[in-house]
């Protein structure tokens, strides 16, 4: 019989190994290492999101009970003691560096958004991790409450998340997006809810030559200067050029803004919008606003799908480490499911590969088949085998 690797083996194979290797020597991720390596700890890592394995222990327990399947790896035995402490002292940084590096190669896969314009389209938002304040001091959020932020800009051409910020709980939005590291860039069309109304910040989008889209303050000052034309049957009720006339916000943005006011016939609510785009039309400012949508879903996915929600460990260090690997986990599931053209849904092929996951048996046959063949593809381990 033809040796064939493990689906998990076949995960790991997919992850740019050079680039790896070179992001732990520049970070000192093997330095004073005897035996539990970077690469080691992000497959054990890897391991426990695939498995959604809750603490230290039943991650060791679950490796040894499959060591004869991992020995070409090098994880045929590790100790919880070294994981912890592999997780709490080795730089987050790497796994970070390691989520852009295959984030490079899902982008070259992914599809276009599902808009006719060809600007790159993002939406910017965050959500809140809840934390016991008492075992992780230095997450505050209130009083008596801890809590960490990740704050993501989420692009819709491939509905991937291409950049995230992990703070503190109490670290508003709109500070975070204010940092020069967040990036704009030029002729993108970015869509943000008002907590993200800052005219000043704004006003940067626009001297960067990108768009934005946002609803509009119920107490925003300002006077019609212009109107077009309205579509008929789009519920498109005014599409006003407009100038603020507050004392602040008219300093803060002098140039013309762009307001419109849509019935959405969904909800039976009055929207209204603002943004600096007067190129596109009403209903198409409409319906990019309603595709932030989409970020609310990712969230709710990776909350119910990752281990991002309790983690195996207590420092910042470790958190940070096991919130990027489960990020890169995510990567690596819109990697396959983007090569291989999967037509299912990422839950699916989750739960497949969760199955699968120390099984001989190629990727693409998996994909390919349905569930009741795929019991006949299983490949027997030698070592495992009486004859």
């Amino acid at each position: 019989m033809k040796f064939m690797n493990t689906m998990f083996a076949q995960l790991i194979q997919m992850l740019p190994e050079y680039e790896f290797k070179k992001l732990v020597h520049m970070y000192h991720g093997n330095r004073y290492t005897k035996y539990f390596t970077a690469k080691q700890q992000l497959m054990t890592i890897l391991y426990s999101q695939i498995k959604r394995k809750d603490s230290l222990r039943d991650i060791v327990t679950g490796l040894k009970m499959q060591s004869s399947k991992l020995y070409h790896l090098g994880l045929d035995h590790v100790c919880r003691s070294t994981l912890s402490d592999a997780n709490a002292n080795r730089d987050w940084r790497i796994f970070e560096g390691l989520f852009y590096r295959l984030l490079a190669r899902c982008k070259d896969l992914t599809p276009r958004h599902k808009f006719r314009f060809k600007n790159p389209l993002y939406t910017i938002d965050s959500t809140t991790i809840d934390l016991c304040l008492s075992m992780f001091p230095w997450a505050k959020f209130r009083k008596r409450k801890g809590a960490i932020k990740l704050h993501y800009r989420f692009d819709h051409a491939g509905e991937l998340p291409d950049f995230l910020v992990v703070t503190e709980g109490r670290k508003h939005d709109i500070t975070v997006a204010k940092d020069p590291s967040f990036p704009i860039l030029p002729d993108s069309i970015i869509s943000v809810d008002r907590a993200f109304i800052d005219y000043q910040w704004l006003y940067s989008i626009d001297d960067r030559k990108a768009s934005f889209v946002t609803r509009a303050k119920s107490n925003i000052q300002y006077e019609v200067i212009g109107q077009q034309n309205l579509p008929k049957n789009k519920g498109i009720l005014a599409d006003e050029m407009i100038r603020l006339t507050g004392y602040y916000s008219a300093q803060h943005y002098p140039k013309e803004l762009r307001l419109i006011h849509y019935d959405d016939r969904e909800t039976g609510k009055v929207l209204v919008f603002l943004t600096n785009n007067f190129r596109l039309a009403a209903s198409t400012i409409a319906q990019i606003y309603k595709a932030r949508w989409q970020i609310e879903l990712f969230f709710k996915w990776i909350k119910q799908n990752l281990k991002i929600k309790s983690f195996l460990g207590t420092s910042k260090n470790a958190v940070l480490t096991q919130i990027w690997a489960a990020m890169i986990y995510y990567l690596l599931l819109a990697y396959i499911k983007y090569q291989t053209k999967w037509r299912y849904s990422l839950l699916e092929l989750t739960r497949m590969i969760r199955e699968m996951l120390f099984e001989r048996i190629h990727l693409v046959d998996m994909l390919s088949l349905d569930f009741k063949r795929l019991d006949r593809l299983k490949y027997p381990d030698p070592q495992l085998t009486l004859f």
